[in-house]
């Protein structure tokens, strides 16, 4: 093996993914195998590490060692990159970081053997619009989420679908999801799961002050605008869950899937996305089949 070299991306925070990088370190030295750390996971561990530009150039592969969010934040990290991501899952659910802590020896053997496939991942761009000006750009792998303050009145969101309105709908929020997303906040609040194959939009209202509304699904090639009515001075906008952007009354949101970037993932033959229904869903769990006598 002629040594390799993987990067990888750890949740600092959480002594478990260190205790797992430290591990994976160790066996890299045994099998031949070197690590490449961006700065802030270096100094963590107390290694040497490149800057970011470097890291990202000399990547290709990336194991990253946490859970989704952690698989969040590096996607937002390596975007616009050639780098394929691994997850490793020291979380709960693990859609995204598929890998089991208990086989992440197993299956680097297995990436650097070139036994997965690529599946590439949609990403959504928002564009915060004020007095006629954008004044924002965001990304997101999972979903972009208008939400209202704790101490605020329903609100009233006007939805449309290029130059036609579709709905204005009053709700604490919506939330326009990529199908990666669509396992994420969307299903907590009514939405389809869609594959990360098909090319779509999923817009979800949360918790709709009518009958009525229902999820929309847009597609690939669709500009969703999102503006909320009335004076409302506590609304946020935030990026798969982790970052929030204030918006003020009069601003639109403009959502649209990115055509020139998108998230690579790694999949193992063994680990599919139906796979991971089934088992993070428990679908089939608790069915007693009956053969005839």
């Amino acid at each position: 093996m002629a040594d390799p070299r993987i990067g990888m991306l750890v949740n600092t925070r959480k002594p478990g993914a260190l205790a797992m990088a430290r591990s994976l370190i160790e066996w890299g030295k045994a099998s031949g195998v070197s690590f490449l750390f961006p700065p802030h996971e270096a100094s963590v561990l107390g290694i040497q590490g490149v800057d970011d530009d470097e890291w990202r150039r000399a990547v290709s592969i990336a194991v990253v060692i946490g859970g989704d969010g952690t698989f969040l934040r590096a996607a937002r990290y390596v975007l616009g990159a050639s780098i394929s991501l691994y997850g490793i899952n020291l979380g709960h659910l693990g859609f995204l970081a598929s890998g089991k802590a208990e086989e992440a020896e197993k299956d680097l053997e297995a990436i650097l053997r070139g036994e997965y496939s690529l599946s590439s991942h949609s990403v959504l761009e928002g564009k915060i619009r004020r007095d006629g000006k954008n004044i924002h750009s965001l990304f997101a792998l999972n979903d972009l989420v208008l939400a209202k303050g704790a101490m605020a009145r329903v609100m009233h969101i006007e939805v449309s679908l290029g130059d036609k309105v579709l709905n204005t709908l009053p709700a604490d929020g919506i939330i326009v999801s990529t199908p990666t997303g669509s396992t994420a906040y969307a299903l907590s609040a009514g939405g389809p799961i869609v594959p990360p194959h098909i090319p779509c939009m999923i817009i979800v209202p949360i918790c709709a002050h009518t009958l009525y509304t229902r999820p929309v699904l847009a597609g690939e090639n669709d500009v969703i605008t999102i503006t909320p009515k009335g004076n409302h001075r506590d609304l946020l906008l935030t990026q798969d869950g982790q970052l929030g952007y204030e918006i003020l009354p009069g601003d639109s949101i403009l959502i649209s899937l990115n055509g020139d970037k998108a998230v690579s993932v790694i999949t193992l033959p063994t680990r599919n996305y139906f796979d991971l229904l089934q088992e993070k869903l428990q679908w089939g769990r608790g069915i007693v089949t009956y053969e005839k006598e």
